[in-house]
């Protein structure tokens, strides 16, 4: 957040200078001037409505969502369980879904998103692509139930104690269907045993 308010700052400064540097009349430059630096300052104030912890929860939010969306990429070409295979569409349309509203959510708030996989997703999803057929869907549904539950607490928490009155909406919205999730992954498992 930080780097976004410098950058804010720095345009506004940019601005200001060119604006004084214009063959324009001094009124004219002092009005860009001020014009630059009231549209920094509206950004800047936008950026730091967003408390931490909702900054946080959109961050690992966005991260859990990308993983588990490229796991279940992983998991229609590897899997030899047709109940793991449709999991894992449901786990590319719904969460595919979910990501594309909380990237627009972010951006608007100004809230950066990870681009790649966090160290641990992406160990999990190395030792996944080594594996297949039976294995690889036992290890599947192993790690999507407790990805599912991890994802029900954080999306729970931020429902119930977030700040931000979009990114409480979402997770609440969300929390519903990862509950779903959850509950289909339980059911897949019970019946490989």
């Amino acid at each position: 957040m930080k780097k976004v308010t410098m950058l804010c700052m720095l345009a506004a400064s940019a601005l200001a200078f060119q604006a004084c540097n214009e063959s324009k009349s001094d009124k004219a430059s002092e009005e860009h001037a001020e014009a630059a630096t009231d549209q920094a300052k509206e950004m800047n104030d936008s950026l730091q409505t967003v408390d931490e912890k909702d900054a946080e929860f959109a961050m690992k939010a966005a991260g859990g969502g990308m993983y588990e969306v490229e796991v279940a990429k992983l998991a229609e070409q590897k899997a030899s369980n047709a109940k793991v295979k449709e999991f894992a569409a449901m786990m590319i349309k719904d969460h595919g879904k979910a990501n594309e509203e909380l990237m627009s959510l972010a951006s608007a708030k100004g809230i950066t998103l990870p681009a790649t996989m966090d160290e641990d997703h992406q160990k999990h999803y190395n030792d996944l692509k080594k594996l297949s057929g039976k294995d690889f869907d036992k290890k599947y549904v192993e790690l999507m139930k407790d990805d599912h539950d991890k994802d029900q607490s954080l999306f729970n928490t931020q429902a119930t104690e977030g700040k931000d009155a979009e990114l409480k909406e979402f997770a609440t919205k969300t929390s519903g269907v990862i509950q779903q999730h959850l509950n289909h992954i339980k059911q897949i498992s019970e019946s490989m045993k």
